[in-house]
């Protein structure tokens, strides 16, 4: 596989100097000063790319080129928005990037409800707590319907030691003891910290983020699972003329967390999920985005199966794996632990879909990483460090199959 990491522009703290000491093949990135539901010219695609070529390696993924929210729940400018898609992927086909992933989740790209959980070796991972999530939908967004949404929400059947759980009665309890800075917090932790730099609907310095949020949620009303999916496969349909004439391969991402919340349907969190999509729009160019991560936060996934089901529709993969407590809380696991079997995973593409562009996608925050202003989840030396992890992994899997691995930036 190409060893990328995902990269957020010329502004970023981690420069491809950085990256390419560290044997980091591709780049992914995006236009993210561009703002969302505007064509991406051409000229500012290719001052991009030629930047990252300058630095010996390649732009190898768009991530993301943003599904807005009105193609997701059928405004009245989705066909405009459509065109401004097929527009854009025209003008990234001309500078020879043809792999873009993207999401179709409403509202919240992913979510977490802490970004610097503790762990036992001192370093600190992202992590998500059903009752803290719960909290703040009910108590602090105060969404229409919260409570009842909760009082039926049950954990996954694959945990039993979970199967008791009352999240309603955990957030109740947990309000008596929450603060202002703390909710503060909590806002800031699965609103603006986790949105706003992948070009979401929330950014830095928003004024009144949950009124925002609000808002979104208001478009979504009668939006259920079987018209989300049917807003999806009109989207895809779309835009697969333009893909087949230009070699462009979509690549969805999986729902993160794989659940549903806030009252959204989610649509790509399960095995029979991918099927759905794949088979109802059956174009080579409607792809997966395999992230074991997100897919292992579900405990009725099984990762290493999947990846065997759809290795061959897989167009990109994010190697990191989650650990589920046995609470069904979850928290972003060593790049070597957790459910996914990263191991196996390297098996499986390198076998059935090798030179698949991956990226280890989040690390540990480790080793004063949390001093030096990095985005939620992208540390660089958590994410060198499973880098590392993976590319010994990948050269011990490669030697199996009798494939020769070679060190990029290395002689032999």
């Amino acid at each position: 596989m190409e060893r990328t990491w995902r990269w957020f522009g010329k502004n970023d703290k981690i420069t491809l100097s950085m990256l390419k000491q560290i044997g980091v093949e591709g780049i992914v990135t995006a236009l993210h000063d561009v703002p969302l539901g505007e064509v991406w010219t051409r000229e500012k695609i290719r001052d991009l790319r030629e930047y990252i070529e300058s630095y010996g390696m390649r732009w190898s993924v768009v991530e993301s080129l943003p599904v807005v929210e009105t193609i997701k729940y059928g405004g009245e400018d989705r066909d405009h928005q459509i065109e401004v898609y097929k527009e854009s992927l025209r003008n990234l086909a001309a500078e020879d990037i043809h792999c873009i992933c993207y999401n179709f989740m409403p509202v919240l790209d992913w979510a977490r409800t802490d970004l610097l959980h503790s762990n036992p070796n001192g370093s600190s991972n992202l992590y998500f707590s059903y009752a803290e999530f719960a909290y703040f939908d009910i108590y602090i967004l105060k969404r229409e319907g919260a409570r009842e949404d909760w009082a039926k929400f049950k954990m996954p059947d694959e945990l039993p030691s979970a199967a008791a759980r009352n999240v309603l009665a955990e957030a109740d309890e947990l309000a008596k003891t929450m603060t202002p800075e703390k909710d503060h917090q909590l806002v800031e932790n699965i609103v603006i910290k986790t949105q706003g730099f992948v070009s979401g609907n929330f950014k830095e310095g928003d004024a009144h983020p949950l009124r925002l949020f609000h808002q979104l949620l208001d478009k979504y009303k009668g939006i259920d699972k079987d018209q989300l999916r049917a807003n999806m496969k009109y989207f895809l349909e779309a835009i697969m003329p333009t893909c087949e004439e230009y070699g462009m391969n979509m690549c969805v991402h999986p729902d993160d967390p794989p659940i549903e919340i806030l009252g959204l349907p989610r649509i790509v969190r399960t095995q029979e999920d991918i099927e759905w999509f794949l088979n109802a729009v059956p174009n080579k160019h409607n792809g997966l985005t395999f992230c074991a991560g997100s897919l292992s936060a579900g405990a009725y996934n099984n990762v290493v199966e999947m990846a065997r089901k759809f290795a061959s529709r897989t167009h990109f993969v994010h190697l990191r794996s989650c650990h589920i407590f046995p609470n069904g809380d979850f928290t972003e696991a060593s790049h070597l632990g957790g459910r996914a079997d990263i191991i196996e995973l390297a098996r499986i593409f390198e076998k059935e879909n090798p030179n698949l562009p991956m990226r280890v996608d989040h690390g540990m925050t480790m080793l004063g990483d949390e001093e030096r202003g990095y985005n939620a989840g992208y540390s660089f030396l958590g994410r060198m460090f499973a880098l590392g992890q993976v590319q010994g992994i990948l050269a011990t899997v490669d030697r199996e199959l009798g494939i020769k691995y070679q060190q990029p930036g290395f002689f032999d």
